[in-house]
């Protein structure tokens, strides 16, 4: 059965929550296996610690980009309606979220999709960290962090169109992105070997990417097919939390759309992945200091995540996969805002307070 006869025959708005599902489960567990985290990445790069961690994200990050620009230079996928290019952006929003984004995932010791991930496994850390990332985010959307989120974005924006689109900023054109995209894939094998990381992990890292992808090329020829409007989208766990929240929250009979379908194919597949290798077990806070420490990095992804315009999957890897200015400059504050933070937070309280170390937090593994 082709797209079209499963449209017509599930309907526009089924079939879209089922993709997301599908990709959502995938993509969960894909993660799960790889154990794929920015947070981690970030920490290994700029502590200089090895770098098994860094090649499982650049797997992803690679993969997302050289698939989502081969498809549109094949013709499969158009992104130009796409949210992240089409709509007025915001400079101030993307760098300064992305930076609060950053700080919030070295404090909650990692991001919200990684969250998602870990909660399915029975981590009530996870658990506990990734209902306050949503409660925070939608805050921000529309509840009392709004203005505020609202005053930071009207401080610089731009345009949409080709002034968000780095490739004809830069006059690139798509192969010139796919062409980057195997760049970051031959880094991503450098770092691979360096390390000695396993096959499941690369090939978990590049599943994780290549959904990415999937998720850009199916909404989009579903819109294309459809009679309803289906905005073309891919991966993020800002708005989706958000969304989900809110859906808990109201009156039976809101709308569903691939976001609503993607969060709980997402903790799906976690769930099987680790069921499968035997990883599911019950964790939870050691002490207060520990919790406060969790709740203030999960609020500062919520706000951080919607000034920015997604999360370290939205923006810092779907809208980078598309070459959106925005998203580019989130990821950058991302990268700036975790590595600066772990200096002043982690590190130096290892340095300075090395007979405690037993007493930090317990890292998400």
């Amino acid at each position: 059965m082709d797209l079209a006869s499963l449209i017509e025959t599930l309907g526009e708005q089924t079939t879209v929550v089922l993709s997301g599902l599908l990709i959502g489960t995938l993509f969960g567990a894909f993660a799960q296996r790889s154990r794929f985290c920015l947070r981690s990445a970030v920490v290994e790069f700029w502590n200089r610690q090895g770098c098994a961690k860094l090649a499982v994200w650049l797997f992803a990050f690679a993969s997302a980009v050289t698939v989502t620009q081969l498809a549109i230079s094949l013709g499969w996928l158009d992104v130009s309606q796409a949210r992240q290019l089409a709509a007025t952006g915001s400079l101030s929003g993307a760098l300064i979220g992305g930076l609060l984004f950053g700080i919030g995932m070295i404090l909650a010791r990692g991001c919200s999709s990684r969250m998602l991930v870990l909660a399915a496994n029975g981590n009530l850390r996870a658990l506990l960290t990734g209902l306050v990332f949503a409660v925070a985010a939608q805050a921000s959307l529309n509840g009392v962090l709004s203005p505020l989120r609202t005053t930071i974005t009207g401080w610089w924006t731009i345009a949409g169109g080709a002034e968000r689109d780095l490739l004809v900023s830069l006059h690139m054109g798509h192969l010139g992105g796919l062409a980057f995209g195997l760049a970051w894939l031959v880094a991503a094998i450098y770092c691979a070997r360096r390390a000695k990381i396993s096959r499941r992990e690369a090939a978990g890292g590049c599943g994780v990417g290549i959904m990415i992808a999937l998720a850009w090329a199916v909404t989009y020829q579903i819109g294309s097919q459809s009679f309803e409007i289906i905005p073309v989208q891919s991966l993020s766990f800002t708005g989706p939390s958000a969304d989900m929240l809110m859906l808990v929250l109201s009156p039976p009979g809101q709308p569903w759309d691939f976001d609503i379908g993607l969060v709980p194919g997402v903790v799906l597949g976690s769930f099987l992945a680790a069921l499968w290798g035997r990883e599911l077990k019950l964790e939870g806070f050691k002490d207060g200091r520990s919790m406060s420490r969790y709740i203030t990095g999960a609020l500062c992804m919520g706000f951080g995540g919607m000034l920015a315009g997604g999360c370290a999957v939205g923006a810092g890897v779907s809208g980078a996969a598309i070459f959106a200015l925005t998203a580019w400059l989130a990821l950058i504050g991302m990268w700036l805002g975790a590595g600066l933070t772990d200096r002043l937070v982690d590190q130096t309280a290892q340095q300075t307070t090395p007979e405690h170390a037993g007493n930090a937090p317990a890292v998400l593994p």
